[in-house]
């Protein structure tokens, strides 16, 4: 992601953080990470993982896209992606994200065309772990994936899918010597809903 996008969602951030009168040690709390690596991400010192963004969202009560672009979604009835279209967020972990409806507010979903790049250097070492709330669905659309969840692996291919409790630790590399795309569908947590 270009640096001056980072540094427009780390103002959105520390705007809504500040609005809402959280400490930064409170969002680092709910985000799951130390307060100085939270002060660095709110100073645009680097790029956000998709799982700040997600439990920011979380913690202030907006969609994730409100931090993305400083809009929020607008659409009641049904939103519509054509091929390849959608709201493209690169992570620096490499994962290329697009979001398949950006315009629709109050979902109950986040849905993503994701692509995780094949790494030489993944192959032998643990899998990186992550958790938020809800759930996941996966649907692997080419490629290869090794799915880790908590002490579980399980490698999937074409056609595969895993629904699963993301408040669990859980990781996924792309194997097979190339990128894999999927399908991810983040369900939120029920409770959030009320």
């Amino acid at each position: 992601m270009e640096q001056r996008t980072i540094e427009q969602i780390a103002t959105r951030v520390r705007a809504l953080r500040e609005d809402m009168e959280f400490s930064p040690a409170e969002m680092a709390d709910a985000i799951g990470i130390d307060v100085v690596k939270y002060e660095q991400a709110e100073a645009g010192e680097y790029d956000f993982s998709f799982t700040f963004l997600y439990r920011a969202a979380e913690k202030f009560g907006v969609d994730m896209i409100d931090l993305l672009t400083g809009e929020g979604p607008h659409l009641t009835g049904y939103s519509l992606m054509r091929r390849g279209e959608g709201l493209e967020i690169t992570r620096d972990e490499g994962f290329k994200y697009l979001h398949l409806a950006p315009e629709f507010k109050n979902k109950l979903c986040e849905p993503f065309m994701v692509t995780a790049p094949y790494r030489e250097s993944e192959q032998d070492v643990p899998i990186k772990m992550q958790s938020h709330a809800g759930q996941e669905f996966n649907y692997i659309v080419s490629g290869r994936m090794r799915f880790a969840y908590e002490e579980h692996i399980e490698d999937l291919g074409p056609g595969d899918t895993v629904l699963y409790n993301s408040n669990r630790d859980h990781g996924m590399i792309a194997v097979g010597g190339g990128p894999c795309t999927f399908l991810a569908i983040v369900l939120k947590d029920p409770a959030d809903n009320d």
